[in-house]
């Protein structure tokens, strides 16, 4: 849902993460239907439902039974996933972390700790772009799960947000039994940058786990696929064009692998004729003020999808492309060209891509 505030002309999704989506083709309306296993073929077996703010669908071609108590497994996984790192729960653990005083400690699990070290891998090659302690700044600019404004802060309260910053000063600790974190500065944290992507992968690995290797699983628009789909084909991924009304961009044809894309289309306010994007900056303080609008990113895994994609918007078109081609990461962006959009992607990127829609 888009909501247009009073003041200024601010427009936000109602959602917790704000992310540019990844839709089917119109071929894959058969994600409507559950065909039992019979002689035409295997089982496709389609859930849905909504969680973290924003919804999943989940598809699977089974050429075996699917387990009866599939459908808790996942809830069961994905709840926990939320109540591990949701900002606007005040019982997760991460909001349990954020009220911690300095040199207190905080036992996690493992889905926390797992998550903490893909951000961090992040965040030292892309220079500290991707930062999960943003969240002091996210919050002044009204972004966040503590407040929802559209003023512009002042430059005074810019810095002392940004003095809060420092990832590199959380102790992680594992020990044989047990998995800490220490806060040694007035930290806040917030994972939701790579929060959903994960949880994008934790479904797709309990599949496996059971045996279902043909499947395509998209929790807000992140998506993961393995095998072929419904028609015995690979997977087809639209990449839509980072406006409120999308179109079809690209298509992407993929057997395996996991597509996250990230944009500042949905969330953000305007105050004298200054557009303020909800993706914050965490090395300026400021939100991100160049012309890339969207990019996707294809890795191995949804988690590191997410937060690359985070990280690149915030850097912006020419750093990403350099760092993508150094990475040998596949990117695809768009970026703003008057009233249009040009599209500009890695050397690793190519071999995805169909023909322009």
């Amino acid at each position: 849902m888009i909501l247009a505030a009073n003041m200024g002309s601010k427009i936000r999704k109602d959602c917790c993460y704000h992310r540019a989506s990844l839709r089917f083709l119109a071929l894959l309306t058969v994600l409507l239907l559950v065909i039992s296993g019979c002689n035409s073929g295997p089982e496709i077996v389609t859930l849905s439902g909504n969680k973290f703010g924003t919804t999943y669908r989940i598809t699977i071609v089974a050429d075996q039974p699917v387990p009866k108590n599939l459908v808790s497994m996942i809830d069961a996984q994905l709840n926990a996933i939320d109540q591990s790192m949701s900002t606007y729960k005040s019982a997760s653990e991460i909001s349990h972390f954020n009220r911690l005083g300095v040199g207190s400690s905080l036992s996690i699990s493992e889905e926390f700790f797992e998550v903490l070290q893909v951000a961090r891998s992040v965040w030292q090659a892309s220079g500290g772009a991707l930062d999960p302690s943003v969240g002091p700044l996210v919050n002044l600019w009204g972004f966040g799960s503590e407040s929802i404004t559209d003023i512009v802060p002042s430059q005074a309260a810019i810095a002392s947000a940004k003095a809060q910053l420092g990832f590199d000063t959380l102790v992680v600790e594992r020990g044989v039994n047990d998995i800490s974190v220490l806060k040694t500065k007035s930290l806040q944290l917030d994972m939701s940058a790579v929060a959903k992507g994960y949880a994008v992968d934790v479904v797709a690995n309990l599949l496996e786990m059971n045996a279902l290797p043909d499947y395509l699983v998209e929790i807000g628009g992140e998506t993961r696929v393995s095998g072929h789909n419904p028609s015995g084909q690979p997977w087809r991924l639209a990449i839509e064009t980072p406006m409120l009304n999308s179109e079809v961009e690209r298509i992407l044809s993929l057997v395996s692998g996991a597509v996250a894309t990230s944009g500042d289309y949905r969330n953000y306010f305007e105050r004298d004729g200054e557009r303020y994007s909800h993706i914050i900056d965490p090395r300026t303080g400021y939100p991100i003020n160049h012309k890339l609008a969207s990019v996707t990113v294809v890795a191995d895994n949804c988690a590191l999808a997410d937060a690359w994609a985070t990280a690149f918007m915030i850097l912006g078109e020419q750093r990403s492309l350099d760092l993508a081609n150094q990475l040998h990461l596949p990117i695809f962006m768009l970026i703003r060209d008057g009233g249009a959009f040009k599209p500009l992607y890695s050397d690793t990127f190519e071999p995805y891509l169909g023909a322009p829609q």
